[in-house]
């Protein structure tokens, strides 16, 4: 597992907050791998709402590296850059952060990051072109 260096920052706009709660542990006492991804995916896809004006719908995550572990009360802040913009597709590159309180001690540490790929979808549901920025 990398741990983030005191240099690292987090890079993108803050795009979503959620505080990990004991539902959300799986059976080794961690937070399940698939509830961080989902809200990785939100944060991606309230950025590409915004860049792509309009609906967009996830259709790939081309990578994703879970560096540590993520414990019940974590705040978990995922932020969000726009990597990339096609015709009808954007990348957007998410990481996430939690803020962990130890004693009076506040800990920022990169938890996790993944690149995730939406599509522009007009109102019937099919592809559109990304409009300039």
């Amino acid at each position: 597992m990398n741990e983030s260096s005191p240099s690292d920052q987090p890079k993108g706009v803050l795009a979503i907050r959620q505080v990990a709660m004991p539902a959300n542990l799986n059976a080794g006492g961690n937070v399940f791998g698939g509830w961080i991804l989902s809200q990785m995916d939100l944060a991606g896809g309230i950025t590409a709402n915004d860049r792509a004006q309009g609906r967009v719908a996830t259709v790939a995550i081309t990578a994703m590296e879970f560096h540590l572990p993520v414990l019940a009360g974590d705040v978990l802040c995922c932020y969000a850059d726009v990597t990339k913009v096609g015709n009808t597709s954007l990348t957007i590159h998410v990481q996430a952060w939690v803020h962990r309180r130890t004693g009076p001690k506040l800990e920022e540490l990169k938890v996790t990051e993944g690149d995730f790929v939406f599509v522009a979808l007009d109102e019937n549901g099919h592809k559109r072109r990304v409009p300039d920025e």
